[in-house]
């Protein structure tokens, strides 16, 4: 009785140092690997999906379905703790690598390039994505400890800004969808304390069913927004043009 309790004891003590041991073990590869290589997630991020989707199909093939249980508890602790430790400032920086400069002040930082891996023209592609074509125009480009980069232009070649010309503008409005693809948004209505009987009389002052309409959404001045399921035709309008042969 005793030695099944022991053998029962260091399964899960063997489990524990296991699942501790790849954790880390896996984290410090993805570090040395580089930025680049966590694609948009944090290491811990990353490292915790690849290993439970790996845990969790290990079932398929030993059929041992509790040691694959145990494993992927185990997993999900070690993530919250992870995750808990992040967000004190003090122990941030063991977990997150600080973010690297690429550009500063318009001049390109080899040094930075070398230490993210990275060649210069895919630096350049990745500024063109952002719509960036002149490296002399930036005031800092970083690549964050995500893998993505971040740019900030030179205060001369920002876009304008409403407070640059001292205006007011007004705040941001969603436009609330109140009909998508024929079907009513009751609860939409519901907030917006309209009812049914309302979208109707606007509807029927365009001369529209419900079921004909696309998307209806309701704007910032009360009104009602339509796109039908109606494509316009394009009367040999260039701006309509389309490769092929639908033309």
């Amino acid at each position: 009785m005793k030695e099944d309790v022991f053998k029962g004891v260091l399964f899960f003590m063997v489990i524990i140092y296991k699942s501790i041991l790849i954790f880390i073990v896996g984290y410090l590869l993805l570090r040395v690997t580089g930025k680049k290589a966590v694609a948009q997630m944090h290491s811990f991020d990353l490292l915790y999906i690849l290993i439970l989707g790996n845990v969790i199909s290990e079932p398929l093939e030993d059929a041992n379905l509790v040691k694959s249980v145990i494993y992927s508890i185990m997993l999900v602790i070690l993530y919250k703790i992870f995750a808990k430790i992040a967000l004190n400032n003090k122990l941030r920086w063991v977990l997150y690598e600080s973010p690297t400069v690429l550009i500063r002040n318009g001049d390109i930082d080899r040094d930075g390039l070398k230490k993210v891996r990275m060649p210069l023209d895919e630096l350049l592609a990745q500024l063109r994505i952002k719509g960036f074509t002149d490296t002399s125009k930036i005031s800092i480009a970083l690549m964050e400890d995500t893998g993505n980069i971040s740019v900030i232009p030179k205060s001369d070649f920002r876009p304008v800004q409403p407070a640059d010309l001292s205006k007011k503008v007004n705040e941001t409005f969603i436009p609330i969808p109140l009909i998508m693809d024929g079907e009513i948004i009751g609860h939409n209505l519901k907030f917006l304390k309209l009812d049914r009987e309302w979208l109707y009389i606007e509807l029927k002052k365009v001369g529209l069913r419900v079921d004909e309409i696309m998307l209806a959404t309701y704007s910032r001045d009360g009104k009602l927004k339509i796109d039908d399921n109606e494509i316009l035709g394009h009367k040999n309008d260039p701006n309509f043009y389309k490769p092929g042969e639908d033309n």
